[in-house]
């Protein structure tokens, strides 16, 4: 294991400290040393050799189970996809569907988790129901967990379907809650774990999740177009594959044999030739969060957080996100009065802060190596109101 402590500020395992206090890995996260170095790895191999003498495949198969060990889940539970979105549409695309079924999300959701169900409605005759979000007495904004499964209670539900923590507002679900009310009614669960994995504790057996998909460029600190994606086991053999291409199929490197019989695990989802150079990235990252430990990594990015939520609360800022317990993430929107949120994420830019802003608020976003220092730059340079 990696001692946090050496990693903080450490711009020799994280260069764009070098040159940026970096608080948008809710956005696309900058890429750790270890991750670059792996995408080069392959990038001389594939120069200089071609695939002769390579370790690629066997590599991905190490990455495969460093993702089952992040998620608690079995190796074969899981398949490689090139993003979120792909994971989600295997799931709407794949799964039995009668007229009238119902979908419960959110009014909130990122559109990776909104479209493939809309596109049900239309080819199925799916019914689609978002839960809205509304304002907490103490001024945070969230959906709440009892208006989710009240949604959920009706006898035509066939799916639930959530970010993990929601993009704009920060809101971390309650998935363990949730996800049993789904399991004991028969009802399929599938998460967008996109904004908590490698970040938060994220169980998908102790969650009761059905399906999960993710993309590695966020928390995991991994390249873009490189992701997961988890199917329980007992469902994979009832979800039907989105595409179908050479890999989905046993003895697939077995070339003039044809024999269609998909393979009996999560291997059935992947359709072809994979990004290795993604994958190797993705690989790189994934094996510095497993060796910092989630477990180490989420207090720490609390600890940020709550230095940020006491200073930006000194200036008069609203914090939108939820702070208890069950509901925080490794998001805190926030939101000015009488100053405009183009022009502070502008000026922080300037200074090489980067934040982002999300649907009228101002999101920070810092992972385990930004420092106490680079959270105090970025409160003084918010206006005060």
């Amino acid at each position: 294991m990696l001692d946090v402590a050496t990693l903080i500020g450490n711009s020799q395992m994280f260069p764009v400290l070098e040159h940026w206090a970096f608080f948008n890995h809710a956005g696309v996260a900058p890429l750790p040393r270890i991750a670059a170095d792996q995408i080069k790895r392959f990038a001389n191999q594939a120069q200089s050799q071609g695939y002769l003498n390579s370790a690629w495949y066997s590599d991905i198969e190490i990455l495969r189970k460093l993702c089952a060990k992040l998620i608690n889940a079995h190796s074969g539970e899981v398949a490689f996809v090139k993003n979120t979105s792909e994971g989600i549409a295997i799931v709407a695309n794949g799964i039995e569907w009668q007229w009238g079924d119902g979908i419960v999300t959110t009014a909130v959701e990122y559109p990776a988790n909104i479209y493939p169900w809309m596109e049900i409605v239309r080819s199925r005759g799916a019914k689609l129901e978002l839960v809205p979000e509304i304002a907490m007495p103490d001024g945070s904004h969230c959906v709440p967990t009892s208006a989710i499964l009240e949604a959920a209670s009706k006898p035509q539900t066939k799916v639930v379907t959530l970010s993990a923590v929601e993009y704009a507002s920060g809101q971390q679900h309650e998935l363990a809650k949730i996800g049993a009310f789904c399991r004991e009614r028969g009802i399929l669960f599938c998460v967008d774990a996109i904004q908590a994995i490698g970040v938060l504790p994220f169980d998908v057996k102790a969650m009761n999740i059905d399906f999960a998909s993710a993309d590695s460029h966020k928390w995991m600190l991994g390249p873009e177009g490189a992701g997961m994606f988890y199917c329980r086991r007992e469902l994979i053999e009832r979800t039907r594959p989105l595409m179908v291409g050479w890999m989905n199929v046993i003895n697939a490197h077995d070339y003039g044999k044809y024999d269609y019989t998909l393979k009996a695990d999560a291997g059935r989802f992947e359709c072809g030739t994979y990004n290795v150079a993604g994958l190797m990235g993705m690989l790189g990252s994934l094996t510095l969060i497993d060796q910092v430990g989630v477990d180490v990594i989420w207090p720490r990015v609390q600890t940020l957080l709550d230095r940020f939520v006491a200073g930006a609360t000194r200036k008069g800022y609203s914090v939108i996100s939820p702070q208890g317990e069950a509901m925080r993430s490794g998001i805190v929107s926030i939101k000015a009065h009488g100053h405009s949120h183009e022009l502070i994420v502008k000026k922080c830019r300037e200074s090489h802060i980067e934040i982002a802003k999300r649907e009228g608020r101002l999101r920070v976003s810092p992972h385990f190596y930004n420092t106490d220092e680079q959270i105090d730059r970025l409160v003084e340079i918010l206006p005060s109101h």
